[in-house]
């Protein structure tokens, strides 16, 4: 017959090899729960992703000849303020017959003592007709120029000019924008004489 400290020597080491059993359970759950839920999934890698698309060029010539027009008319708020002309970088954003009667105007109004001074506003640029093939990618942008914010002033006293009140403040323009080597740039800025 066993004795009561028989039996606690035979319980002790089942005890344990229960705590132990149970503890590793645990640990194995807890690893394999955690290993499931804390490892980042690996994400696909680029040439399992779906190709992208080339961009329209045409939609790509829209945008980037109307971001041009927008700073050319930036750079022209520049050239007619500074009587040097030294301040604006018209050259990055035009060419041909717009830069050369740009600088020829803002020469002329210079000349007579006068700047312009304020902003120049570009509302609403619609490309209307976009060619991206051939020698010559060029876009025609329409667009309402707002020059109510573009005032006159004597360079000296920096006093306004009285200017006709029935001139036309806000007026469509028609542009030409061309892709050159270097860039795009306006080439042709042509008021409509409209109301816009």
């Amino acid at each position: 017959m066993r004795t009561a400290r028989s039996r606690d020597r035979y319980r002790r080491p089942l005890k344990n090899s229960m705590l132990a059993l149970f503890t590793a359970s645990c640990a194995l759950a807890v690893t394999s729960c955690s290993g499931a839920s804390d490892t980042p999934k690996a994400s696909p890698t680029p040439s399992a992703t779906q190709p992208t698309k080339p961009a329209d060029p045409t939609e790509a010539a829209k945008k980037d000849s109307i971001a041009t027009y927008q700073s050319y008319w930036k750079e022209m708020e520049k050239l007619y303020a500074d009587p040097s002309g030294k301040g604006a970088k018209l050259k990055q954003f035009a060419a041909s017959a717009a830069l050369k009667n740009a600088e020829s105007d803002a020469k002329r109004a210079h000349g007579r003592g006068l700047l312009l001074m304020g902003q120049v506003t570009v509302q609403d640029p619609k490309v209307t007709k976009v060619v991206t093939h051939g020698k010559l990618a060029y876009a025609v942008i329409s667009s309402c120029l707002d020059i109510s914010k573009w005032k006159t002033v004597k360079a000296d006293t920096k006093k306004p000019v009285t200017l006709p009140s029935n001139r036309l403040t806000k007026y469509v323009i028609q542009s030409t924008v061309e892709r050159w080597p270097e860039g795009w740039r306006v080439t042709r800025d042509e008021p409509q004489d409209q109301r816009c």
